[in-house]
C-alpha cells in the first residue's frame, strides 16, 4: 500500500514536531550521509523553527558551543539592546 502525499506529509510533520532535539541532530547526520535531501531539509527547518527567538545562552547550551566572549564583548549586547528585541532573555540578564 502506498501512502498518499497528504498522509506522508502529516506523518513527517508529526515526527519532527514530536521528536527531541538530540534525535533530530542524529537524523540530520543520517539524512546528510544517505543524501536524503527532503528529510534533511525537513529536519533542518524544524531545528531552525525551534531556534527562532531563543536566547544566545539557549543556543550555546543546545549546540554545545563554548562562550569565548570577553566581558567587554558581552557588554555589547547591553549597548545594542534593540538587536535583541523579540528574543528570549537569558536568565542571568
Amino acid at each position: 500500500m502506498v501512502a498518499s502525499p497528504t498522509r506522508k506529509r502529516d506523518f513527517d510533520e508529526e515526527f519532527v514536531t514530536e521528536t527531541k532535539m538530540s534525535v533530530l541532530f542524529e537524523v540530520v547526520l543520517a539524512a546528510n550521509y544517505l543524501d536524503i535531501k527532503g528529510l534533511l531539509d525537513l529536519v533542518c527547518q524544524e531545528i531552525a523553527d525551534r531556534m527562532e527567538n531563543k536566547s544566545v545562552k539557549w543556543v550555546r547550551k543546545t549546540f554545545f558551543i563554548e562562550n569565548d566572549f570577553t566581558p567587554e564583548e558581552e557588554e555589547i549586547k547591553h549597548e545594542h539592546a534593540w538587536a535583541w528585541e523579540g528574543v528570549e532573555s537569558d536568565e542571568d540578564d
